[in-house]
């Protein structure tokens, strides 16, 4: 592979997973615009961020066996127009139901780029090199919530929060069309795989047996649901608690990106002296303590908008360190049912997120203490998940190995 191809799919996987996050942080510094025009409250506009998530959870699943039988390019130029479809609808909502509605759609959509491009590294690049890959992705996708937040405050201030979804539609046609002219076919159609539920259902119980996908998609899936909880939260913390302005809240946003993006390629070069494992362990260590930390000092009163940002800073370097090993290690042991299992991490990945998201809804109202205690949670049981899991796949590895010593012999 030449280094100008090389490049070009980065950027393209790239865009294709970025499509995600931006859908989801361009439109947060309008909540507050979105809630007076549809008559309803900031917290009825943060449920439309919980239909996202629940979207991209469930059309994860359904794309998975979708790009294993029909290859991976078919459904995501379905998924695609979907979400070009949805973008558009949003512009013309005049009502919050409707538009919570029309983000579930948006994310049915926009979930066929992320589960593609994931499946897409897995057919690309050998499993040594998912990882670096996975980092540089990182790349690409971390200059969405730097970017995404920063363009949707300024866009909102100066033309309204419809004119977001527009630009979204429009990422959403060069994104498909970019996809459709510049990826090659990565995967032929499997006519061996059924689109029937009772044997797509046993595919997906066969990839959660395996103890090495079980464990790092969880652990990967419970930590990162931390971030869900903190971008769900900081319209509210930020310019409800702390009363910044759209601009500023959307300057803020992309600082804190900086932190999951340099802690990501800081992930690349520490990979070559460390291995995946030892990263992940690290990364969650340094995390669990930041976070109670964190805690301890939200419950004592003792953090203003300065120290927030500070602690928030640590807290998603840890993520940017830990999330693209746990999503390499997941995707290892697959080959031939990469799109199932990617769709399944993601699935996962998701719905603990629309399940954190929801509960920023509920609680976190005029305190930063709820945002803080649901992320020392997942950050500990992520934890418990990690070193429970890794005793599984030291006895299958044990398994494996009595059983060829007995062929052996």
């Amino acid at each position: 592979m030449t280094t100008k191809k090389y490049i070009q799919l980065i950027l393209i996987l790239g865009s294709l997973t970025a499509l995600g996050p931006f859908s989801i942080d361009m439109y947060l510094p309008g909540f507050s615009d979105i809630a007076k025009d549809l008559n309803t409250s900031v917290a009825k506009v943060s449920m439309s961020l919980s239909s996202y998530f629940i979207g991209i959870s469930a059309g994860q699943l359904l794309y998975g066996p979708l790009l294993d039988r029909f290859g991976r390019k078919k459904p995501l130029f379905i998924g695609l127009l979907v979400y070009i479809l949805a973008s558009l609808g949003c512009i013309f909502v005049t009502d919050i139901d409707t538009f919570i509605g029309l983000r579930f759609l948006q994310a049915v959509g926009s979930c066929a780029a992320t589960v593609a491009s994931v499946a897409m590294v897995r057919d690309l690049f050998p499993v040594k090199d998912i990882p670096k890959v996975f980092s540089m992705l990182m790349l690409v996708v971390g200059l969405s919530p730097m970017l995404a937040p920063t363009i949707g405050g300024y866009v909102t201030s100066y033309s309204g929060w419809h004119t977001v979804f527009f630009i979204l539609m429009c990422m959403g046609i060069v994104i498909l069309l970019a996809s459709q002219i510049g990826l090659p076919n990565t995967h032929k159609p499997d006519t061996s795989i059924s689109l029937k539920p009772k044997p797509i259902i046993a595919n997906f119980l066969k990839v959660v047996k395996e103890p090495q996908f079980f464990t790092y998609a969880f652990t990967g899936a419970v930590s990162f649901s931390g971030l869900f909880t903190y971008v769900a939260s900081s319209p509210i913390v930020f310019m409800d608690i702390f009363k910044v302005d759209a601009k500023m809240y959307g300057w803020i946003f992309a600082f804190m990106s900086l932190s999951f993006i340099g802690a990501s390629q800081l992930n690349s070069l520490l990979l070559r002296k460390f291995s995946s494992e030892q990263m992940i362990f690290g990364a969650l260590i340094t995390q669990s303590l930041i976070s109670i930390v964190f805690l301890i000092l939200a419950m004592n009163n003792l953090l203003g908008l300065y120290e927030t940002i500070g602690m928030l800073f640590i807290y998603l370097a840890c993520l940017g360190i830990s999330n693209p090993n746990t999503a390499g290690l997941t995707m290892a042991p697959f080959a031939r049912n990469a799109g199932s299992a990617s769709a399944l991490m993601g699935a996962i990945q998701l719905g603990l997120g629309a399940i954190a998201s929801f509960a920023v809804g509920i609680f976190v109202v005029n305190s930063i203490i709820p945002m803080v205690a649901i992320m020392t949670t997942t950050t500990i049981t992520a934890f418990i998940i990690l070193n429970i899991g890794k005793r599984f796949i030291k006895e299958k590895i044990a398994a494996s190995n009595d059983e060829e010593t007995a062929m052996i012999h």
